[in-house]
């Protein structure tokens, strides 16, 4: 393994679409070297969204993943979909996570896919901290956004800075817990200096109140506190740490991306106060054979666990599938067991995602995000593992679709393609949905929402060279009783010879709707002849 368990952190970016999250993933790899120059969004340059589509509608419509080095230590960033026509990928991305990092617009306040992205950070119970963004622009406002912050989520949220200047005037912030004043300058280096004398008294008083909060977390700093004890910066900071990991506490930061302020600081607080993979303790799945509860802890000496959480699909180059390590470690290549399709699979090299290029992995180890290309059977959601140490993790259930199109060929001889190609797209992106009516002889596709189906017709030009038109599915009516009916056939002939004679009744009821047809034979005592009931039940 090339690194230390607990000198790792997965971090997700969750927001709402233009929040500034794509920016600050550009400035956070700018401050650590990564790049040389930041991207703007509206120029369609950043490292993390490089996909034609995102360019485009200058906004994440898939999880991007990059990777810097911060103080010795590891960061893995996702950048999540904003939209809620992508938050399937969102949701499904968070599972390497270990801890969040939440973007919040200070001109716009908190959304409706803030909120969202809030729950599914809940149902993965991933510490979080906050980070209030665009203090630069005007009409922001910091206490604003940190009260309606404050009515809106738990875990409790915390002020740890306060900014200094407002709008176009905002240029540093104050660290509540250090009482030092941080300025910036155009290059995004801090200097430290002076808290402004107008801000000492919102400083004094903040910094009571987050003294407060900090010592919830620890019952023998309560203790201290209540006894009139000054707590040092090494007590808050350690308490910091364990009620953020805790959740018991929401830490909330503050600066500008796009100016970079205060993003230097913003790592710190990652490395300091966010979990790594050995703090979030092991991960739980099942036994494939017995159900049984299996529990795979971060130790590289344990046997291998690793969850699939994304897969990019691609024309010419393959099948990159990007999974996160629980447990063990594997080296530069070989081979491990997929526990859901019960089948090895070989891999020749092991890579780590930096947007849209890779580079050779020297190993990973337990909280890893790697990828590796060309496997052929498995897919997001399979989980990869020691063939003699299987275990099963659960992945979580694609978001419903909304939404549903029929899809026709724009041109002559596509009609075939269409199927096939759409299959493709189906395994990075499992919140779609393909059927073929049978009634209809259409293809139909079910997606998140409006965009979440354009942005697919878009992808499959692109990737595939297939165009399609958009049409409304048509309805495939049927018809069926409404209540029972008897009906009876009469038979009389006495023409010469033997007389014929048949009185026959067939009784026709609704049945529960999707029960399909049943026939029932009700004739008893033979009283008509066995050989005529098939044609009786076929003219039915």
């Amino acid at each position: 393994m090339s690194e230390k368990v607990d000198s790792i952190r997965n971090i997700a970016l969750v927001a709402h679409g233009g929040a500034g999250k794509t920016s600050l993933a550009e400035a956070l790899l700018f401050d650590a070297g990564v790049i040389n120059r930041m991207g703007r969004i509206e120029e369609g340059n950043t490292a993390m969204d490089f996909e034609p589509e995102e360019t485009k509608r200058t906004s994440s419509i898939s999880t991007g993943f990059h990777q810097l080095t911060w103080k010795k230590h590891t960061i893995s960033l996702m950048d999540t979909p904003g939209d809620q026509n992508f938050f399937s990928d969102t949701k499904t991305c968070l599972q390497a996570a270990d801890a969040a990092v939440v973007v919040i617009d200070a001109v716009d306040g908190i959304k409706v896919q803030t909120e969202q992205g809030w729950e599914f950070l809940d149902e993965f119970e991933l510490p979080r901290a906050i980070f209030i963004n665009k203090l630069d622009r005007e009409r922001a406002d910091f206490q604003r956004t940190f009260t309606d912050v404050r009515g809106m989520f738990t875990p409790k949220p915390i002020i740890l800075q306060l900014p200094i200047g407002a709008e176009s005037g905002f240029k540093g912030i104050v660290d509540l817990i250090a009482q030092k004043a941080y300025l910036y300058g155009p290059d995004g280096k801090a200097k430290a200096a002076d808290i402004p004398a107008e801000m000492k008294d919102e400083v004094a008083a903040e910094r009571e109140t987050l003294i407060e909060n900090i010592a919830e977390a620890d019952d023998a700093l309560v203790e201290r506190y209540l006894e009139g004890e000054t707590l040092s910066e090494e007590d808050l900071r350690n308490a910091l740490r364990k009620g953020t990991i805790a959740r018991t506490f929401v830490p909330v930061l503050c600066g500008s991306a796009t100016a970079n302020i205060a993003i230097d600081l913003l790592m710190d607080f990652v490395l300091g106060s966010l979990p790594s993979p050995a703090d979030r303790g092991p991960k739980m799945g099942k036994d494939p054979a017995t159900g049984a509860e299996v529990e795979r802890r971060p130790d590289p000496a344990a046997p291998f666990s690793a969850l699939v959480v994304k897969t990019i699909t691609d024309p010419y180059a393959g099948r990159l599938t990007i999974f996160r390590i629980f447990s063990g470690t594997i080296g530069t290549d070989g081979s491990f067991y997929n526990s859901k399709k019960e089948t090895r699979e070989r891999y020749s090299q092991l890579l780590v995602i930096l947007g849209k290029e890779q580079k050779a992995a020297a190993g990973g180890g337990p909280g890893a995000i790697v990828a590796v290309a060309k496997l052929k059977e498995t897919g997001t959601g399979d989980t990869l593992c020691d063939e003699a140490n299987k275990v099963r993790f659960t992945p979580v259930e694609p978001i419903p679709t909304l939404i549903s199109y029929a899809l026709s060929a724009k041109n002559k001889g596509d009609e075939d393609k269409i199927f096939t190609s759409l299959t493709r797209l189906l395994e990075e992106d499992g919140s779609l949905r393909i059927d073929r009516l049978a009634e209809t002889k259409e293809i139909i596709l079910h997606g998140q929402g409006q965009i979440h189906i354009e942005t697919t017709v878009e992808r499959l030009k692109r990737k595939f060279n297939v165009e399609v038109q958009l049409n409304i599915p048509k309805v495939p009516y049927r018809e069926t009783l409404k209540k029972k009916v008897r009906v009876q056939g009469r038979h009389k002939k006495q023409t010469g010879g033997h007389g014929q004679f048949g009185d026959c009744w067939v009784q026709f009821e609704p049945q529960p709707r999707g029960k399909g047809f049943e026939y029932v034979d009700a004739i008893v005592g033979g009283s008509i002849p066995r050989q005529y009931i098939p044609a009786v039940e076929k003219g039915i």
